[in-house]
This record gives C-alpha cells, structure tokens and sequence, in this order.
C-alpha cells in the first residue's frame, strides 16, 4: 500500500501532461502511485497516459468510455487509489520538487492528520505569477494540529481539491463524492473541512497553478455557471443531516453567498444577459438557507450581502457602479487597504484601535515572528538602557514562545494582547516586514532595521527574476514600505539598494547595523567562552560555513562535500555548517554531526556567537560576509554555482571580479580548490588581506559599535544620530580565536 495516491484527472491538456506527470514522478518521494483518469479526452492524452503507465509502474491508466466531467473522473479515481493519503491533482498544474517528501515528513512529525493543506503558486499565460492570498494563514499554523471549529480563519485557504492530501479512509469514510458540473471542488471542501478532527498546513509552495489564457472552464462564460446553486444546495442537504455541525452554518453560508457574488461580478464567467437572473438565484439561496441570527459581514462583502437579502438588484448595481468608480480614482491603494482592513480587522483588533496609543509600547519581531535576534535584539537591548520608559515586547509563534529568554516580555502571534500591543503601541520594530494586515496609525513608527547588506538582488528589483520575484506580491510590498519611518544600513551601497528595491517617504538612517556592535564589544574572554560552549577545543581553527538559501533548489544539499573537506584538511580544523533559515533541517547534515565529521550550527540562537568562534568565514553568497568583514578574520569563497545563482537571483555586483572592493578575500570554484586554499594557506596570505582591507572599507562602512545607539537616539528619543561614527582605522574588533 504506498502512501500516497495521485489522482490526476486529464481532458484536452496533451501540451501540458507530460509537465505534470513528471512533476509527480520525479519526485524525491518514490512511495506514490499515480491514478491518471482519461475522462475521454478527444486529444493524444489517453496515449501519454498509457505511454507513462507502461514504463512505470507506479502510474496506473484509466479510461472512461464517456465524458463525465472533472468530478465525476476524480471520484473514479478515487475508486482506483490504494494509499493512505490521496492527493489530486489537475492535469494542467504541477507539483514544486519535493512536495511529497515534506508532506511525509510532517505526518511523521505530528502523526496523522485528516487533511495536510499546501500552499500554491499561481502562474498566468503572460508570465506574472504569485503565491496565494492566504500565505499568511500558512505562516500563522506552523506545525498546529487544529480543528476547524477552533481556528475558523481557515476556512479561507483556496477551495480547491489540489491544495490538500486527505487521509483516504476518513475520505471515503465521510462518502465525499464531487458532484457533477462547475464549481465541484468548494462543497467537498467544506464538507471536508468542517468534519475533519485533525487538520494541519504545511507552509510549503507545492502545486503550480497554471492560469491559462484559453481553455479554463472557469474563464469561459456561460450558463454552465449556474451549477454553483446547486453545488451549494447539495452543501446545506450535508448539513441538514449533520446537526453537530450547526456550528459551521453561518460560517459556510456567508462563504457560500460570497463565493456566489465572486461569479456574478466576472465577465468572464457569467454573461451580462445573465447576471439579473444569476441575482435572482443568489437571493432565492438567501432567503432559503439564511441561519436565525446571521450577521451581515462588514464592509464591501457586507455591502452587496445585504442588497441579496433585500432583493435590490439595482441597489447591487449602484454598489458595483461605485466600486469600478473607486478603483479607477487616483485613491485606488489607499480605499484598497481601508476595504480590506473593514473585512479583516474586524473584533479586538478593531475594538483595540479605538483606543489611546500607548506612548511607552513598543512591538518587536524578528524573521516572520521567530526568537528574539538580529538587529531588533540589539536595538531592543540598548533601548533598555537608554530608553527604560519604553516597554518592549517580542511576538512570536506559539510553538516559539517557550524558548523565549527569561526577562523579555512576549506575546504569541494572534493570542488576545497580540491585538491589543499591535493596535495600541507607539513603535514597532522588524527586520522584515509586518503582516499585510496591521494597520498603521496616525502617531505610530516603525523601523525597518533589514537583516543584511545586498548582494542578491531584493524588493522591486526581484521583477526583473521570474524564479526569485515568485509568489511575491508587489503592490502588497510597496503597501509595507509605505509604513515605514525609518530605514536603517550598513554602507552607502545598502542605502542605494534599499531606495531603489523599495521606493518610499522613510528616511535612510545610515547608522550601521545593531546586530554588528558585539563585533566591537566582545573581548578575548567572550571567544573563548562562545567556543567552549559550542564544543570547540583549544587550538583548533574553526570555519564557520554559512551557505545561502538558492531560490532555484528545492531543499538545501551542500555544494561540496563536508566531510571529504574536513578529513582533507585534518585535525587542526574544526568545520561548523548553518544552513540558511529558509532551508530546512538536512537529514544529511545530521547524519555529518552524528559521525562527528562536523558541528552543525544551524539552530544556534546567535549567528553572532559563531561568528566570534570562527577563525575564518567559509560562505558563497550569504550576506554574513559582509558582517564578518567587521571581525577584519580571513574569508574564503566557494563559488560553485556563481553563473547560475547571479542569472536567476540577481546580484547587485560581481563578487568573483577579484576587484578591489568586491571579492573579500580567496575564491574557489571546485572542491579540490577550496582544500587547497585551505592547505597552501592562500586563504590567509597577503592577498587576500588585501581584499578583505578593501571589502571592509566598502561594506563595514558605519559598523563601529555603536549603531544601537544611535538607532535608538534616534528612533525612540528624536535625538540626532549619536555618537559620530568612529573611521576605520580606529576600530577595534574582537580578538581573533588564535590571537586570544
């Protein structure tokens, strides 16, 4: 029994099978069977199907000798499928490498779940593309097990079969069949949501969803579009029959009126000669299924819900009228985010919003909400000492909050006082950027500290790289920029990319970054006590190995060897890996540490900690090497992919040029090269002191010791920017390992 079926209904898409069949047999995951149902498609795609099933055996072929429509061929399928989960898949999408693997191994991690939901990328004909609007609620779940009576926000994850592998026995247990007709995928969905007992996300892109120009259903107008009332009537019979459900009534009946609405106000699906009768049927749905006691949804939503509920089809009009009038207006982003702070922020948040701001809060986060770090950490820690009538609070995730340091006050994302500081605090301080839907006051700041200087390509520039700017909203981005005051660098060169990657009215606060002080503060005591407590015995020259996340990899594997290149260079090294924290844990690497070939490092709490410990810096793109350069230690680049990763990504300049300014130090571009810069101490000679005088001149340009200070005078007292910036060859760093 394998664990996973596919089932993977085919009609008309013979240009666009065979992607997505090798998108699911190329997966690293081989433990699958694939169910391909021809649904009698006039095209060559029942002998690709046979074609695929003859050379593999995990693909099974099945011929329907008549038409019977998306549905109906998933249930048949269905019928087929053997394994513990089934996934399905349309024909014309594909899996992102990997999917299958991270979807087994949260189900070991967490046991099984009813159903593991996906996230997805939407790619249209013209190229543009991006990731789902409920991004956020993957981010938010974590590795939560939940129902959904308990977290009903996600409800709004995408109503579509694709986006989820159900545990087949509580699938077929249920007897969810997809009706016949358009609109199939959102009653099951409901249906399966709701009666779930054990949910999860994984926050994981895994299906491209191909947005056609020709040849969608949903795209192609006409009376098929009606199907969506009975697709929803077939809903509430569900319900009927289930009463230990009411609690899901009025929720899926606000979902069902919008969904409705959603079709009427496109073209492209119901006809303009159409659209009163298609009214008509929405308000005939109302008035039958209403729940006692429903609640009108605020803003536009509510707006349109209640001309159906009164049956004003030119009231619905006007309101659509003065809709096309708003967005057309040169007020177009700002009504935007008013309507959509009417929809989301609804409750305490509202309530909070309401209220004073407490001119004593301030809100801290790090990396999307993980542990205190990086430049917020230190601008938080100077504040208590020089702003102690500031109160600072970290949010972070739930599963997070337990490893929270003594002493710092926290909230987890979401909870009740998550509201309350979000809507209430003066400052608010990030090394990236607050969720979409935190509103901005009138008297409130943010600082925008970044987490590193820019060698990739970022922000608006992205555009120019399909695989780096994926799934990236930028209209959404300039939104956030837009909340900014401050914005804080490194080095001019930071400064430039920042104003052109992310046009805005903040100001530059070219202070140095916070994060880089400890480079300054820390004495030989400090190193010494950083490498016993990672392990690292007296004598030993220590490479901290710091690779970067690749957009164009779906899981991080190293570039060389670490093991061959640790027994190459011998006992007298000592490798330490990071892996980046985009990437996730690497059974491979564990299996290094095990043997002891090397320490991973990769969830040690302060990148800062291991910098100190390293001796030298081994990286390839990482912007680490511009915050090691502080430590004035050798740095060695290996550079295997450069081509590849400076075409796809983008850099902001040639770090291989060998150029003064641009390379820090030896560069290796194949793994017996970089053991030899090791072995014929290149990576510490005269050369590349040099590179790494002038790299340090360019990039360590106001990391003196004290940015934290000057971000909070200004930041938080309105002072100016003091204490002046010590030049650099006044600096002292930390004492190197050997030195001390």
């Amino acid at each position: 029994m394998p664990r996973f079926s596919i089932v993977v209904p085919v009609f008309k898409v013979q240009g666009y099978l065979r992607e997505c069949l090798d998108s699911v047999l190329g997966q690293s995951y081989r433990d699958l069977e694939v169910i391909a149902v021809d649904d009698c498609s006039p095209d060559s795609c029942g002998a690709i199907i046979d074609e695929y099933a003859a050379r593999d055996a995990r693909v099974q072929a099945v011929h329907l000798p008549e038409n019977v429509g998306l549905g109906r061929a998933r249930n048949a399928g269905l019928r087929h499928a053997r394994g513990d989960y089934v996934l399905f898949l349309d024909s014309d999408d594909s899996y992102t490498p990997g999917l299958l693997e991270a979807l087994a191994a949260r189900l070991d991690a967490v046991g099984d779940l009813d159903i593991l939901v996906f996230d997805h990328v939407r790619t249209y004909w013209s190229g543009r593309g991006g990731r789902s609007q409920a991004a956020d609620l993957f981010e938010r779940a974590g590795t939560d097990v939940f129902r959904l009576e308990e977290r009903p926000e996600y409800m709004r994850l995408f109503l579509v079969a694709w986006n989820k592998a159900f545990r087949r026995e509580f699938f077929v247990g249920q007897g969810f069949q997809y009706a016949p007709g358009l609109y199939e995928d959102a009653p099951v969905t409901h249906m399966a949501m709701v009666t779930a007992e054990r949910i999860g996300c994984l926050n994981r892109v895994g299906v491209e969803y191909r947005q056609r120009r020709q040849g969608a259903i949903t795209k192609t107008p006409g009376r098929r579009h009606f199907d969506i009332f009975q697709q929803y009537e077939g809903l509430f019979a569900f319900l009927a029959q289930r009463p230990e459900l009411a609690w899901a009534t009025p929720m899926l009946f606000e979902r069902a009126v919008f969904h409705m609405l959603f079709a009427l106000k496109r073209p492209e699906r119901v006809r303009a000669a159409d659209r009163r009768e298609f009214f008509d049927r929405i308000a005939d749905f109302y008035a039958r299924y209403v729940p006692a006691g429903f609640t009108l949804p605020e803003g536009p939503t509510g707006v349109y819900m209640r001309t159906v509920a009164k049956r004003l089809y030119g009231a619905y009009q006007a309101a659509q009228f003065a809709a096309r009038a708003r967005k057309a207006g040169p007020a177009k982003v700002a009504r935007a985010r008013t309507r959509a702070g009417k929809r989301a922020y609804a409750g305490l948040y509202t309530l909070h919003r309401s209220r004073a701001t407490d001119p004593h809060l301030a809100v801290y986060t790090a990396y999307w909400d993980r542990l205190p770090s990086c430049n917020p950490l230190a601008v938080f820690e100077k504040a208590r000492e020089l702003a102690p009538q500031v109160h600072g609070v970290w949010v972070v995730r739930k599963e997070l909050a337990g490893r929270v340091p003594d002493g710092i006050d926290h909230v987890v994302r979401d909870s009740r006082r998550y509201w309350e500081v979000m809507a209430r605090a003066r400052y608010f301080v990030n090394n990236v950027n607050f969720p979409d839907h935190i509103v901005k006051r009138p008297g409130q700041l943010h600082l925008q500290t970044h987490h590193g200087t820019p060698l990739k390509r970022m922000g608006l520039d992205q555009r120019a790289y399909p695989a780096a700017a994926r799934g990236m909203d930028f209209d959404r981005l300039l939104e956030r920029v837009d909340r900014w005051d401050l914005s804080v660098s490194a080095n001019q060169h930071s400064t430039r990319q920042w104003e052109r990657a992310y046009p805005g009215s903040y100001e530059s606060l070219d202070a140095g970054y916070p994060r880089n002080d400890r480079y300054y503060g820390a004495n030989a005591e400090d190193v010494a006590a950083v490498r016993a407590r990672l392990g690292i015995a007296p004598g030993k020259t220590a490479l901290l190995y710091a690779p970067t996340h690749r957009d164009y990899r779906a899981a991080w594997t190293p570039s060389f060897d670490p093991a061959r290149v640790a027994r190459a260079l011998g006992d007298d090294f000592v490798l330490l890996v990071r892996t980046h924290y985009f990437d996730e844990l690497s059974p491979e690497l564990n299996d290094l540490a095990a043997r002891g070939a090397v320490l991973d490092v990769s969830r040690h709490p302060s990148v800062e900690d291991l910098c100190l410990a390293a001796d030298a810096l081994l990286a390839d793109y990482s912007s680490l090497t511009f915050d090691y350069a502080n430590l004035d230690r050798p740095i060695v680049i290996y550079a295997d992919d450069w081509e590849i990763y400076s075409q796809v990504r983008g850099v902001t300049f040639d770090l291989l040029s060998g150029r003064p300014g641009d390379t820090p130090g030896a560069v290796a571009t194949t793994e017996d090269e970089l053991v030899d810069t090791f072995r014929s101490g290149r990576w510490r000679g005269p050369e590349a002191a040099a590179l790494r005088a002038a790299f340090r001149t360019r990039f360590c340009q106001y990391d003196d010791g004290h940015a934290a200070e000057r971000v909070v005078r200004r930041f938080f007292l309105g002072q100016d920017a003091g204490p002046a910036i010590v030049p650099l060859e006044h600096r002292t760093p930390a004492p190197s390992p050997a030195l001390g």
